[in-house]
């Protein structure tokens, strides 16, 4: 009979004991009440320290072996140009061929396109190169933004401080709202750019001095504006 009642009371003593550790379990899981949800974003505009420009051969020949020739032939050229510019890196761009029909949908000719493609933070040395490939090139596009090197840096400095205004803005809301504290349900990290429009402009060629080639240009490469931005939910200690 003895035996029985320890058994009971022990049998009690551990649905307590179990009860509590449920309760205390359940207290420690978010409630899904006082929570809220909002964002920080930090930005810094940033000289932009590097140029790209694609320029591109375009030909026509009655056979797609003549057309291939010419082009080949010119992007070799170019390429051979490129070497005299070591702080430039150089790649073939895209090539597309495709036929000219005449009213009866017969195959006259063809007409293809190559492009070669530039990359630098060398100004000078990337404004002369494109000079020198416009004498039998045509430029397709220039345009200006920052290395992978100056724009990793960066971004790793802003979600630093990102992160530091959102714990910041969690700490107002906390006050503003009479809690006690709060603790951190999630938080986004995103890293975003802003590219304006360069301006750039043909350098005068000197006065009195006869000269056939292209003259290089002058580069503005302007600023780009980096941003991180923090975003994320809190939920209030009342």
């Amino acid at each position: 009979m003895k035996t029985t009642l320890l058994n009971k009371a022990a049998l009690t003593t551990g649905t307590a004991l179990l009860l509590t550790t449920m309760m205390g379990y359940a207290h420690a899981e978010p409630t899904g009440y006082d929570q809220l949800t909002f964002q920080t974003e930090v930005k810094e505009e940033i000289q932009n320290d590097e140029v790209r420009a694609s320029l591109y051969k375009k030909a026509q020949a009655t056979d797609s072996k003549t057309l291939a020739t010419t082009l080949n032939t010119a992007i070799n050229n170019a390429m051979k140009i490129a070497k005299r510019y070591p702080s430039v890196t150089v790649s073939t761009g895209q090539q597309r061929t495709y036929p000219r029909y005449d009213k009866n949908d017969k195959i006259i000719g063809w007409t293809g396109q190559a492009n070669i493609d530039l990359k630098s933070t060398d100004f000078a040395a990337t404004s002369q190169l494109i000079a020198d490939l416009q004498e039998t090139l045509v430029m397709d596009n220039l345009n200006f933004g920052v290395s992978d090197t100056k724009k990793d840096a960066l971004e790793q400095k802003l979600m630093t401080d990102a992160s530091r205004a959102f714990q910041q803005q969690a700490k107002n809301l906390t006050r503003a709202w009479d809690a006690r504290g709060y603790r951190v349900v999630s938080v986004n990290l995103n890293t975003g750019s802003n590219y304006p429009r360069p301006m750039y402009s043909s350098m005068n060629m000197k006065a009195g001095v006869a000269d056939e080639s292209v003259p290089s240009q002058n580069f503005e490469s302007g600023n780009s504006t980096i941003s991180v931005t923090a975003n994320g939910t809190i939920e209030l200690n009342k």
